[in-house]
């Protein structure tokens, strides 16, 4: 079999292009750890799930932002496995701040939204928390698999 010339010089751009590739995985993976993220759920709110509002309402899903600037939510949708979604209006989230999303009723507040539901959103044995981007892609994710202690730490 004959090896032309060029694939030593293919092989070195391939080798080359990888190397590069390895080097910038860790800088991404390390940009993700700052900014936006799913923080912990509490997934079984404590005591009957009996629907009343206040045991909707304890049930809800942090965002924090442990980023150096403040992050517009304005689009960005919080969704389950079954489908169900909250897609924020305009709120920010301060550098170093988290905004809690409850499943019941309630007055939004700059820490607190509610998603004005009857009924409970997130699985006691096993869902994911999906945090959508306006431009529809996955911006970080959390699952659980079986009933615990009824709160997950994602981050």
């Amino acid at each position: 079999m004959r090896i032309s010339s060029a694939a030593p010089l293919a092989l070195a751009a391939v080798t080359a292009l990888a190397g590069s590739l390895l080097l910038t995985a860790p800088a991404s993976a390390a940009s993700h750890q700052g900014g936006l993220h799913l923080g912990t759920i509490q997934y079984d709110s404590p005591g009957k799930d009996n629907r009343s509002n206040a045991s909707l309402n304890a049930e809800w899903v942090d965002i924090h932002n442990n980023g150096r600037t403040k992050v517009q939510l304005k689009g960005y949708k919080l969704k389950d496995n079954t489908g169900y979604t909250y897609t924020f209006g305009s709120r920010t989230v301060g550098a170093g701040k988290t905004v809690r999303v409850h499943t019941g009723k309630g007055t939004n507040t700059s820490a607190h939204v509610y998603w004005n539901r009857g009924s409970y959103v997130w699985n006691n044995t096993g869902d994911k928390a999906r945090l959508i981007k306006p431009s529809g892609t996955l911006h970080d994710s959390c699952s659980w698999t079986k009933t615990g202690k009824g709160t997950k730490n994602c981050h």
